[in-house]
């Protein structure tokens, strides 16, 4: 099933109006909202009941995007992360001062991965930022796999949910710190 442009159009207008949107990921569906868009997060967290210690996921569709959130990178875990984008590697990078503690958590840390999936790269791109992803389950519960999955579990808590084909991966996106190599997820 391809997902028409114009869906894909219209979550990220929902998105810059401040909106909280399921999509599918490589692996599973995930909640989004734009980084820049506070109160947008505090409700993302809310609805699917997360500690804000856990800090969340930035995903984008190219380098640029994620700069602003990120400390000046070392030319060789430059080149370490760049050799696995894009991809469902996401990887854990020391986070700008002015990053939200709404995203890093707890950390001076931030996880961050550009994705090869289709439509999350697009949705970044008519965003012209990366976008917040987390999946989609209230915490504790299952992995949403599909739209219906995300539906109830969530009802009508979400502004949107973008249908659409999930990735090749059979597992969420592997989490690394890039400055150890410490694997945080498998």
């Amino acid at each position: 099933m391809n997902t028409p442009d114009w869906k894909i159009r219209h979550a990220a207008h929902i998105l810059q109006q401040g909106g909280v949107i399921a999509y599918p990921t490589e692996a599973v569906f995930g909640l989004g909202c734009l980084p820049d868009k506070l109160d947008s997060i505090k409700r993302l967290l809310q609805i699917k009941q997360r500690p804000i210690e856990k800090g969340l996921i930035l995903l984008a569709s190219e380098l640029e995007q994620l700069i602003p959130y990120l400390t000046e990178l070392k030319p060789d875990i430059l080149h370490k992360i760049q050799s696995s984008w894009p991809g469902p590697t996401t990887w854990v990078l020391p986070a700008t001062t002015q990053t939200s503690t709404l995203i890093k958590g707890q950390f001076d840390t931030v996880a961050v991965r550009i994705s090869a999936h289709t439509i999350v790269r697009e949705l970044c791109q008519q965003c012209e930022s990366p976008i917040i992803s987390t999946s989609a389950n209230i915490t504790g519960h299952s992995m949403s796999y599909s739209a219906s999955d995300v539906h109830l579990q969530f009802q009508n808590q979400l502004d949107y949910i973008l249908d659409g084909p999930l990735g090749d991966s059979d597992k969420p996106s592997m989490i690394i710190n890039a400055l150890t190599d410490q694997i945080i997820r498998a």
